[in-house]
């Protein structure tokens, strides 16, 4: 039987091609919804998955890609963006992504969301980050990150 991508993880495919990647998304039997879960899957080192969170920055969504192996301290982040750096409610995820929570890529979303991406992604030459929906990943590197996604380079811890 042929599995057809959900069609936010086609278009997730077809945004990284647009921007000069492979755009190859990979599904997965076991879950991926979270990094740990994910680096299991996969096989890899969780600091090598890319989570894709949203969060208020004031009051404007942004996005942090962050890597599986940190959370977002949240008082010293904002700081380093020069704002209150707050948890995003899960419906304004939705929103803002039009993915869902668990499968949230870092592109492919309605708007371009200003992008950070953790300096920490630079310590694995191979990132896997969500596809747009639950069980789907793609492979990319730190470099690539910030270029498919004009993020800023920062500290998150």
């Amino acid at each position: 039987m042929t599995r057809h991508l959900h069609r936010n993880a086609a278009h997730v495919a077809a945004t990284l091609i647009s921007r000069g990647h492979h755009g190859v998304i990979v599904t997965q039997s076991e879950s991926t919804r979270t990094a740990a879960q994910a680096a299991e899957a996969l096989g890899v080192d969780v600091g090598a998955i890319t989570k894709s969170l949203v969060f208020l920055l004031d009051d404007d969504p942004v996005i942090l890609l962050v890597s599986g192996r940190h959370q977002v301290e949240l008082e010293h982040t904002g700081t380093r963006l020069r704002g209150s750096l707050t948890r995003a409610p899960l419906d304004l995820v939705r929103e803002v992504t039009a993915q869902p929570v668990g499968g949230v890529a870092p592109v492919g979303h309605p708007t371009d969301l200003p992008t950070y991406i953790d300096n920490a992604l630079a310590d694995y030459p191979e990132l896997w980050a969500a596809a747009g929906h639950p069980d789907t990943v793609f492979r990319t590197s730190f470099r690539e990150l910030v270029r498919i996604t004009a993020g800023l380079a920062i500290d998150v811890d």
